[in-house]
């Protein structure tokens, strides 16, 4: 009798789905199914936007594009960073003090063994890079953003 209550209390504990645990998926402005998204981007943007993934440091030219304008999300056109709040951080990424505030989300990110605060487009939910906590004065923050992620529309 002691086994099978010891089995069947195992059994219970087991298979409980822990989604209390799981960030539950956003419902986005924009919602496309991942062929939509994987014909309509890049094979590299594809692989930032919607995978999470990282382009290689120094690999994007609007790391060092200093133009006035906007920068956009390559996936949907949202705007997301002002070129007046860019600056060179040296990581290799394009590198924000701050965002347009409602066009970007957060959330966590815990892939590479510890936490992270991960940023979104607010509107489509791609994957746009990081937020730190070691930027300049003006906020202490450093939007370490993907270039690929990103559209730049100079201003006229």
């Amino acid at each position: 009798m002691k086994k099978i209550l010891l089995f069947s209390m195992g059994l219970i504990l087991f298979s409980c789905n822990g989604n209390a645990q799981k960030e539950t998926k956003k419902n986005y402005k924009i919602s496309k199914t991942e062929a939509e998204w994987k014909s309509e981007l890049t094979d590299m943007e594809f692989y930032v936007l919607r995978k999470a993934g990282t382009e290689p440091a120094f690999s994007s030219p609007l790391n060092k594009n200093y133009k006035k304008g906007i920068y956009v999300c390559a996936a949907c056109d949202t705007p997301l960073f002002k070129s007046e709040h860019k600056y060179d951080s040296g990581s290799g990424w394009p590198s924000f003090d701050r965002e347009i505030k409602g066009n970007v989300a957060f959330g966590t990110d815990r892939d590479l063994g510890y936490t992270r605060v991960e940023e979104h487009c607010a509107t489509c939910g791609s994957h746009l890079g990081h937020v730190f906590n070691d930027g300049p004065k003006t906020t202490g923050k450093r939007h370490c953003i993907n270039g690929v992620a990103l559209k730049f529309i100079p201003e006229k």
